[in-house]
């Protein structure tokens, strides 16, 4: 008996040790089918992607086949209607998709917001489209930036016939990324308080230095002698700079009374709100607050006015949003100096308030920045005080803040 079970014991183990011999190369074969994440990746790219595979993989470049389901404004917010800008769009693999963890945020640069730009073109929403750029975060959030293509699905690309070079990033989109680091992906307090951080830091002026000032920061692009009046929008020499009628003078677009701030340095100096304007024109506004409505303003084109308010020509009524917007978020009142807030109501005489907020968010997006408003802000930042209006950067944060 025992010897018996010996024998089959070995047996036993004689056809199990042939059986692995036989099963390990198999095996091997069956694991060299499978491919690795790498070619995966490899091979994806190679067709559109879908907006699931974009999502995970992030690296790299590609085009990526999607529906428009909306436009992001922070990490997780995506507005699906009164579209803010042209500055971005979110893409999904369904057109009804509502969960903000399955959308590709895509940046829409300067060259092709006309087309593809979602304030300018709402109808896209729903639409399947193909976009081909870098695959990286965008609104600390997974994304497409620095496009070099957009088309409808299965359609030819509409590529920038402008800019050869992909890599560059859009003048006022993008680029400044770095000094708006601690605010991306923000909403209401958390990037209110992250942008006054940011833009408090910065060289003040004196008030006769803003005289200079002025004269780089509104220069006539057409004519480095002049300078660009705000309201009126005439050229006028930089030598005429005074208080007689026919010159031009330093205009607080938020009005230094409302606040009682005067010309001392700081919110009084700061050029981020000061412009040359038509000394009669800038006597007409005076210190009311801003709104709709009125009569007609002399030597303003454009302009109206009433016992309360001032109305500025639709071409800048989203510069001057735009720096009022500013002066709220760098002035909180934690530096000496009152804490500036706009408000809904106008005769907010030396209150530090300033009207009206429902009108100046219609205004900022009505009347997105101009290349001229983005110059300024460049000039300003890069020669003047060495902060940004964000405003004029994301002109969508405005309601991210107050609405």
């Amino acid at each position: 008996m025992t010897l018996t079970l010996g024998i089959r014991r070995t047996a036993v183990l004689i056809v199990i040790a042939f059986m692995a011999a036989w099963l390990q190369p198999n095996a091997q074969a069956v694991t060299a089918q499978v491919p690795t994440q790498a070619t995966a990746q490899a091979t994806s790219l190679d067709s559109p992607l879908t907006v699931a595979q974009a999502i995970a993989l992030q690296s790299g470049s590609g085009t990526v086949r999607g529906y428009v389901v909306g436009q992001p404004t922070a990490t997780e917010t995506v507005v699906t209607s009164n579209y803010p800008s042209d500055y971005a769009i979110a893409i999904a693999d369904t057109a009804g998709e509502t969960d903000t963890s399955k959308m590709l945020y895509v940046q829409v640069s300067s060259e092709f917001r006309a087309q593809w730009g979602l304030r300018t073109n709402p109808s896209l929403e729903g639409k399947q489209v193909d976009v081909t750029g870098a695959l990286a975060a965008y609104f600390s959030h997974p994304g497409l930036k620095s496009p070099t293509a957009f088309s409808l699905a299965g359609s030819e690309p509409d590529p920038d016939p402008e800019d050869p070079d992909p890599t560059d990033p859009p003048p006022g989109d993008g680029e400044n990324d770095d000094y708006y680091a601690d605010a991306l992906g923000k909403t209401g307090t958390q990037l209110r308080n992250s942008l006054h951080t940011i833009i408090s830091v910065q060289t003040k002026l004196s008030y006769s230095q803003v005289w200079d000032a002025l004269k780089a920061t509104d220069e006539d692009p057409n004519n480095t002698n002049n300078v660009i009046l705000l309201y009126s929008a005439r050229s006028r020499a930089k030598s005429t700079n005074g208080g007689d009628p026919d010159d031009w003078n330093r205009e607080h677009v938020w009005a230094k009374s409302h606040g009682d701030f005067g010309t001392a340095t700081g919110p009084g100096t700061d050029i981020h709100h000061l412009r040359p304007t038509d000394v009669s024109v800038n006597s007409t506004r005076g210190n009311k607050d801003f709104d709709n409505g009125g009569g007609t303003v002399s030597e303003c084109s454009g302009c109206a006015t009433d016992a309360d308010s001032f109305e500025p020509p639709d071409a800048v009524k989203g510069d001057v949003a735009r720096m009022i917007l500013y002066m709220a978020i760098r002035y909180e009142g934690d530096d000496g100096w009152p804490n500036l807030e706009p408000n809904d109501q106008v005769s907010n005489g030396s209150a530090p308030y300033i009207g009206k907020l429902s009108v100046l968010l219609e205004w900022n997006a009505q009347d997105p920045p101009s290349a001229f408003e983005k110059h300024r802000n460049d000039v300003i930042h890069e020669q003047f005080q060495h902060n940004r209006n964000p405003f004029i950067d994301h002109p969508e944060w405005a309601d991210a803040i107050w609405n």
